[in-house]
C-alpha cells in the first residue's frame, strides 16, 4: 500500500492537530508531548492525531543499526490511544516516504489530514536527509496554514528522558532507572514455548520459557523479581535471563518461575514486568548450589514488599 494510500484510510471528519515520532516506549516525554498536542486540539476545536510508523525509520536508512525496541507496535497503539487520541495512523515507513522533502511529506498531510496544527519537540526533524527542521517546518506551515508548536523534553532528575536512555539502562540491568525513566514497569509479553525441562525435572522449580519477537529491548542478562500476568491474576516471579552457564553454554533464553501457580500455559499469551535486579547471571559450582541460590531467590520474591507502579499514563 503507498503512502496516499494509506493516508486515504484515516479519513477525519475534521481539521486536525497531529505530531509524528516513532514513540517508541511511549514514555513520560512523549506523554508531555502527546499530552500537549491533545490540549491544543481541545483548544483549537480540532480532533487529535498521532502518526507513528510500523518500524523506526534507522531500519530501512540505516540497516547495520537495528534498535531493539522497547514496546511492540501493538503497545505502543494501546498506549498513546490510552492519552485520549482520536487517530492513532501508522504508516510503513518506506523508500517513497525517506525520499520525499519536508515540503512534499508536510503538503500530503495537509491535502489527506486536513492538518491546521501541529506539535513536534525541539530536536524533531522530518523530510529527506532531515530537511525539516524545526525552523523549517515553520516556514511551511506558514504557507500551508497549518501552526506549530514546539515543546520542551522532560527529566528525571538531571537526565533527560528519552527511548535510548531507556535502552541503555535496560542492557545494564538498571531496572530502577528504567523504571523511573519508562515511568512504569518495563514489560515483556510473548507466547510460552517448551523449554528443557530442566527447572522442574533437576530444579524442583518448573518455569515459563517466554518467547518475545527478536527485535525486544531485553534487560541485561541475570536474575530479577518479577511480575507474572496471566490473565487477569498477577503471581511473584523469578525470572532468569541468559545462557544457563551452570549446564554449558546455549541459546538466550528467557525462564520465570512463577510462586504459586502451577497451570499449563503452553502456547498461551503471558507477560511479566521487572521489579528488580538480584544480580548477574552466574555459573554454579554444583546443581545444590543453584537450586539452594534458586531458592534464595524465591523466598527474596515472596518476602519482598512491591510497591505499586507509579505508571505516568492515566
Amino acid at each position: 500500500m503507498s503512502l496516499v494510500d494509506e493516508l486515504k484510510e484515516v479519513q477525519p471528519q475534521h481539521e486536525m492537530a497531529i505530531t509524528i515520532g516513532v514513540f517508541d516506549g511511549v514514555h513520560p516525554g512523549h506523554q508531555h508531548l502527546i499530552r500537549s498536542l491533545k490540549a491544543k486540539a481541545d483548544e483549537a476545536g480540532l480532533v487529535s492525531g498521532v502518526i507513528t510508523f510500523s518500524w523506526h525509520p534507522k531500519a530501512l536508512l540505516d540497516p547495520p543499526t537495528e534498535l531493539p525496541y522497547l514496546t511492540s507496535l501493538e503497545e505502543r497503539v494501546d498506549l498513546i490511544k490510552e492519552l485520549g487520541i482520536d487517530h492513532v495512523i501508522v504508516l510503513s515507513f518506506t523508500q517513497e516516504l525517506a525520499e520525499l522533502s519536508a515540503r512534499e511529506f508536510l503538503t500530503l498531510l495537509k491535502e489527506h489530514l486536513k492538518v491546521k496544527a501541529m506539535v513536534i519537540g525541539p530536536d524533531f526533524a522530518l523530510g529527506r536527509g532531515r530537511d525539516g527542521t524545526a525552523e523549517v517546518i515553520r516556514s511551511i506551515g506558514e504557507e500551508l496554514e497549518f501552526t506549530v508548536d514546539v515543546v520542551s523534553p522532560i527529566q528525571v532528575g538531571e537526565q533527560i528522558v528519552s527511548s535510548t536512555a531507556i535502552r541503555q539502562a535496560l542492557s545494564q540491568g538498571g531496572i530502577r532507572n528504567v523504571t523511573q525513566l519508562l515511568g512504569r514497569r518495563f514489560r515483556l509479553s510473548g507466547t510460552v514455548v517448551h523449554g528443557d525441562h530442566r527447572g522442574g525435572k533437576l530444579l524442583g522449580f518448573p518455569t515459563v520459557n517466554l518467547s518475545v519477537l527478536r527485535n525486544r529491548a531485553l534487560p541485561a542478562d541475570g536474575t530479577y523479581i518479577t511480575l507474572a500476568y496471566v490473565g487477569d491474576q498477577v503471581f511473584r516471579a523469578v525470572t532468569n535471563i541468559g545462557r544457563r552457564p551452570t549446564f554449558g553454554p546455549g541459546e538466550r533464553t528467557i525462564e520465570t518461575h512463577v510462586l504459586d501457580f502451577d497451570d499449563d500455559l503452553y502456547e498461551k499469551e503471558f507477560s511479566i514486568k521487572f521489579v528488580k535486579r538480584l544480580r548477574g547471571e552466574m555459573k554454579f559450582e554444583s546443581l545444590e548450589k543453584l537450586k539452594e541460590q534458586i531458592a534464595a531467590d524465591v523466598k527474596l520474591a515472596r518476602e519482598m514488599p512491591i510497591e505499586p507502579s507509579y505508571r505516568s499514563i492515566t
